[in-house]
């Protein structure tokens, strides 16, 4: 139990200072009506998903919960925060990286999941862009909604906007972790099909739990040979980290997060059927 704690301390700890700096940035956007900055956020349009996957790409989950608080504010286009998601690896390259005998893998990997993530995002972008579904205004009131943020100045009202968002994702971290650590790797091993043509549209779905150990299993399974090379890239395409516990703790547009996650689980278990088939 001491070493569930302290790993969903550590995760919480780690992203703190993004989601500070972000909270602050959607705090000055609102508080001094920086439309400029608004607009040039948006105005990157399908482009938004080239500097979303190169960031999503960095061995830290804070991105994607930076991205998640900046999609619920309207900062940037729902494309571009699909490429951060599809991107982020989470713990998967430190992982690797550790395992020299798997250097080839690491840098496929990494680069396979960059033009994922920017093919599937910059198509969202162009299809919502025709759809007229990319002009909303910057729309703060999911974000501060019950939390009367409006009544302190930008710092501490981010200050209050963290330390709220960081003991939710402790707690999750920490139910999760336990969750994980009492089911055990066999166990996993055999829900994730070993050795089936349809493990991607397992890893996929495993993937999505919010939590770092969810790409740790996936990446040691990988190491361990229980999982193909395009089952585990499925599964790392949907692992985005806290970011879509975010995104549902922060926009209220179910539907909308929903779609995200189900645009991530397609493009996740496609790639993953595609590679396998080709390597």
């Amino acid at each position: 139990m001491t070493e569930i704690f302290l790993d969903a301390l550590i995760d919480t700890l780690k992203i703190i200072p993004f989601l500070y700096l972000v909270y602050l940035l959607i705090e000055y956007t609102e508080h001094s009506h920086a439309d400029k900055l608004s607009a040039a956020l948006r105005k990157l349009g399908p482009f938004g998903s080239v500097g979303g996957a190169l960031l999503g790409s960095i061995p830290q989950c804070g991105f994607s919960a930076a991205a998640s608080n900046l999609y619920t504010g309207r900062l940037i286009s729902a494309g571009t925060l699909i490429s951060v998601y599809i991107a982020t690896s989470d713990e998967a390259i430190p992982m690797l990286i550790s395992n020299p005998k798997f250097a080839s893998a690491l840098w496929k990997l990494i680069v396979i999941k960059i033009i994922i993530a920017l093919i599937v995002g910059f198509i969202v972008d162009i299809v919502l862009k025709m759809l007229h579904k990319n002009d909303e205004q910057p729309d703060y009131e999911d974000i501060c909604r019950d939390c009367h943020c409006d009544h302190h100045n930008i710092f501490t009202s981010a200050l209050i906007h963290t330390v709220k968002i960081s003991l939710f994702i402790f707690i999750v971290s920490l139910i999760l972790g336990g969750a994980i650590e009492l089911a055990g790797a066999e166990k996993i091993s055999h829900f994730l099909m070993q050795g089936s043509i349809f493990q991607p549209f397992i890893t996929a779905l495993f993937g999505f739990i919010p939590n770092c150990a969810s790409s740790v299993v996936i990446t040691q399974l990988y190491i361990e040979g229980a999982l193909s090379f395009g089952s585990c890239i499925a599964g790392l395409c949907t692992g985005a980290g806290v970011g879509l516990l975010i995104l549902f703790r922060t926009n209220r547009r179910y539907k909308e997060n929903f779609a995200i996650m189900g645009v991530m689980y397609a493009a996740a278990v496609i790639s993953g059927l595609i590679i396998n088939a080709v390597l």
